[in-house]
C-alpha cells in the first residue's frame, strides 16, 4: 500500500485553475485533498515543494513504441519493465504500448506479452501504468506508410482484428488505420461498438472520405500532419480535415521536427487545447546515445534529435513528454492549464478513464508530477508511489 503523502507550497494545476501555494494530499494511492489550506488529517510524509514549482496531473502518452533501449515489439517482460520504470522521469505516469506493422506472428507475440505483463508483473504497481495497447497498423495505406514496413501492410480484416482482440485480452484501446482501406468502414464501426478508438492515420484519403469515416465513428487522428494526405485549398486532405472538424481529436508530436513550430502553433490555434493530445511516438533510442537502432525490423540512424530510416524517412521520435511540453509552451505561449489538457486530460477523456485519471481532483488516482517553470521533472508519483525524484529535490 502506498504511503500517505502531503506536498505543500506548490502551484497546483487543477481542472478549474491554479491553486497558488497549495497543498496536495495523497492516501491509499488516490488524491485525498487539493486546496489552499493545510488539511487537518495527518500524513506519513510531508514534502515541501521547491520554490516556483508546479504540480500537474501525470502525463498520459497514448502513442509510444519504446524508449531507453526497449520496444513494445520486443514482446518480453523486460521491455515493459523498462518503459514502466523509466517513463516517470519524463513525467509520463501512464501509457499505451504501441505496436508497428509487422508479420502477424510478431504482432501477436507483442499483444500476448502486454496482456500477461499487465496481469502478472510486480513492476506494474510501481511505475507508469500500462493502460493498454495502441495498434498502429497493419491496416494502413502503402501510399502513406511512413516508417511502417510496407511488406507487412495488411488489407483491413475485421475477423483478424477480433482474433487479436482476444489474444490481447481486451487491452487494445486505439487502432490506427487508413479508412480508405476499410470497406464500408466495417472495422471502424466494429471498433466503435466495442468502445475501441478508431484512429485515422497513415492515410491518403480525401477530405470527403475522411469526413464519412468520422461520421462512422473515427473521431481521432494519428500524429497530425505526418503520414496523411496533404492540405490543398481545393482538397484539404487529412490535415485540413483534422484542423477544421471540431469533433476530431488529433495527436501531435511537438518536437519541432515532425512538424514545424508554426505548424504546431497552427494546430493549437485551430483545435485549441481541448482537442489536441500531445504524444511522443518515441522509439527505443529515446534516452540513449546517437547510433544505429532497430525499429519495426528496420535500421534507424539517430543523430541529435532525429531518427531516420536509410531513405531519410522519419522513424518515430526520441522525444520525451516533458520536452514536448516545454516546446509546446515555447511555440504557442500556451498556459499550464493548456498543457495539463494536452498531456493528460484529453487522453483520459478519449480513453474513457477521466473518472480516475487526467486531472488533479479528489478521489482520482494519485498520478502527479512536480515540475519547475521550464517543464523539467522534479518528481513523479504513480498511484501514490514515488516513481522518480530528481537529485534537485531533497525529499529523503
Amino acid at each position: 500500500m502506498a504511503e500517505s503523502i502531503l506536498i505543500s507550497g506548490a502551484r497546483i494545476v487543477t481542472e478549474n485553475g491554479i491553486i497558488q501555494n497549495g497543498f496536495l494530499g495523497m492516501k491509499d494511492g488516490l488524491i485525498s485533498y487539493a486546496g489552499d489550506k493545510k488539511p487537518q488529517e495527518t500524513f506519513d510524509k510531508e514534502w515541501q515543494a521547491p520554490k516556483n514549482s508546479y504540480v500537474l496531473p501525470g502525463m498520459i502518452d497514448i502513442h509510444i513504441h519504446g524508449g531507453y533501449g526497449a520496444d513494445t515489439m520486443d514482446a518480453d517482460f523486460s521491455a515493459l519493465d523498462t518503459l514502466s520504470s523509466r517513463l516517470p522521469e519524463e513525467g509520463t505516469t501512464s501509457f499505451l504500448a504501441t505496436t508497428i506493422t509487422q508479420q502477424h506472428e510478431n504482432i501477436e507475440k507483442a499483444l500476448v506479452n502486454v496482456k500477461e505483463w499487465t496481469s502478472s508483473s510486480p513492476q506494474a504497481d510501481k511505475g507508469a501504468e500500462l493502460l493498454g495497447i495502441h495498434l498502429e497498423g497493419p491496416f494502413v495505406s502503402p501510399k502513406k506508410a511512413g516508417a511502417q514496413p510496407k511488406q507487412w501492410i495488411t488489407p483491413t480484416d475485421p475477423d483478424l482484428f477480433q482474433k487479436w482482440e482476444r489474444l490481447a485480452g481486451g487491452l487494445i484501446k486505439i487502432v490506427t488505420l487508413a479508412p480508405e482501406e476499410d470497406d464500408d468502414f466495417s472495422l471502424i464501426r466494429y471498433l466503435k461498438e466495442q468502445s475501441i478508438i478508431p484512429s485515422m492515420g497513415h492515410t491518403n484519403a480525401s477530405s470527403e472520405l475522411l469526413a464519412e469515416a468520422a461520421e462512422a465513428g473515427a473521431l481521432h487522428m494519428t500524429h497530425l500532419y505526418n503520414a496523411m494526405s496533404s492540405f490543398h485549398h481545393r482538397e484539404p486532405g487529412g490535415i485540413g480535415t483534422a484542423l477544421a472538424c471540431e469533433n476530431i481529436t488529433a495527436e501531435l508530436i511537438t518536437d519541432g521536427i515532425h512538424s514545424h513550430p508554426l505548424a504546431v502553433k497552427l494546430a493549437y490555434l485551430a483545435k485549441g487545447s481541448q482537442k489536441l493530445i500531445m504524444i511522443t511516438d518515441s522509439m527505443r533510442a529515446k534516452g540513449l546515445q546517437d547510433g544505429v537502432y532497430e525499429f519495426g525490423g528496420q535500421k534507424v540512424t539517430v543523430r541529435g534529435n532525429t531518427a531516420l530510416l536509410s531513405d531519410g524517412t522519419l522513424a518515430g521520435s526520441i522525444l520525451k513528454m516533458n520536452e514536448g511540453a516545454a516546446l509546446m509552451r515555447r511555440f504557442t505561449d500556451c498556459s499550464w492549464l493548456d498543457i495539463a489538457n494536452m498531456t493528460s486530460a484529453n487522453a483520459a477523456r478519449q480513453l474513457g478513464i477521466y473518472d480516475r485519471k487526467g486531472s488533479i481532483a479528489e478521489g482520482k488516482d494519485a498520478d502527479i508530477i512536480l515540475t519547475d517553470g521550464q517543464c523539467s521533472v522534479l518528481a513523479a508519483i504513480c498511484r501514490g508511489n514515488a516513481a522518480y525524484i530528481s537529485k534537485e529535490v531533497d525529499w529523503s
